[in-house]
């Protein structure tokens, strides 16, 4: 070890297993929300979001797609229409919305301590899923006194 390493805190199993698990379901819900977010993004470019458009922004094959979109209707954040594509509920554009200010948030803070705007809107997409709403809410403070 060295000086600037610190020994792992002796958690118990039961804790332990619980924050493995709570990091499992941010990141399932982490996929929702950038479909979400993704979806929204398109219909404000495009006054609608196509599943292929979907799976190239996002990077996937649309069979993939199709099931994030499949999922998305059941959590009733999304419907489609057919020959017209895939629009978001009320429930699913407070999401991307929620998204979005979440997203500013941690890219502002990012900057605000020294990381280039690149850098931190690359960082942001991993760094936003995982944060709480007490941490944001601490970013947030530290931006508005800053």
């Amino acid at each position: 070890m060295t000086e600037h390493d610190t020994p792992p805190t002796e958690i118990s199993p039961t804790e332990q297993a619980g924050r493995f698990a709570r990091a499992r379901e941010k990141q399932s819900m982490a996929i929702l929300e950038d479909y979400v977010e993704m979806i929204g993004d398109l219909i404000a470019m495009h006054g609608e979001a196509r599943v292929a458009d979907i799976a190239e922004r996002m990077g996937v094959a649309h069979p993939t797609a199709t099931k994030a979109v499949a999922r998305l209707k059941r959590e009733g954040l999304a419907t489609s229409r057919p020959y017209r594509g895939v629009f978001l509920t009320d429930k699913g554009e407070a999401l991307a919305n929620w998204v979005r200010v979440r997203h500013r948030t941690v890219v502002d803070l990012l900057i605000a301590v020294g990381v280039p705007q690149e850098t931190a809107e690359a960082d942001a997409e991993g760094i936003e899923h995982h944060v709480s709403r007490r941490t944001l809410k601490a970013f947030e403070a530290y931006l508005t006194d800053k």
